[in-house]
């Protein structure tokens, strides 16, 4: 499976999402891979700062030949990562037609609604030529305590897309444990915040299935 975290707005938290969602998921016992597909290089520069044993690698693949060049890559891995690129539609483009599921984050204000279209017309053109894409849209860096993630929903309903349940909030154990190139998961497994991400990645993938194997990997 591989899932792309994307948006063409810069700065709606999609290095945030993809390190964490990685994290979670690899800690259940997945094999994960994590593509940082951004030239921005946020993942990479994450990952350097680990001083930790990694949970999964990370690898730069910054380039419009993405969606041909991971599917072989993929195939050694139970769940690929991809933190996509913003205001770059080639790289964009090629992000969408790598990912089995295009999760988009959309923090809770009309700017990033509007700037939403963007993604969603992208992902309907990849759709014609990938008709099993599924895009799905996270409320992310919602406020606490406040009705605007529902004032958000509201709006992103014109797109037609699925909202996921789950909401991720503005929570400073995100960036305190980014800074170690750590997850909420490992600095505070009890936090709201690695309860927020591991619903997230309950919604995205199933946690309950046993891992496959490499032979399984190879044939799937």
């Amino acid at each position: 499976m591989i899932i792309g975290v994307l948006n063409q707005k810069g700065g709606v938290g999609k290095t945030t999402i993809a390190t964490n969602l990685a994290a979670v998921i690899a800690k259940a016992g997945y094999r994960v891979l994590l593509v940082d597909a951004d030239p921005q290089g946020s993942s990479m520069a994450w990952s350097s700062v680990r001083e930790a044993e990694p949970l999964f690698p990370v690898i730069s693949m910054a380039k419009p030949t993405l969606h041909r060049d991971l599917p072989e890559i993929a195939a050694d891995y139970d769940v690929v990562i991809v933190d996509g690129a913003p205001r770059v539609n080639d790289l964009g483009r090629a992000a969408i037609l790598a990912s089995d599921i295009v999760l988009m984050p959309v923090q809770p204000s009309p700017y990033d609604v509007w700037a939403s279209a963007d993604t969603v017309q992208l992902v309907k053109e990849a759709q014609q030529f990938k008709e099993n894409i599924k895009p799905v849209f996270v409320v992310n860096r919602k406020i606490v305590n406040t009705a605007i993630g529902r004032d958000v929903r509201n709006a992103l309903s014109q797109f037609d897309f699925p909202i996921l349940p789950v909401e991720i909030c503005q929570r400073v154990g995100f960036a305190e444990s980014a800074s170690q190139g750590l997850a909420v998961i490992e600095t505070d497994p009890k936090s709201d915040a690695a309860q927020e991400i591991s619903q997230l990645a309950a919604q995205l993938v199933d946690m309950k299935a046993k891992p496959k194997t490499k032979k399984e990997r190879k044939a799937a």
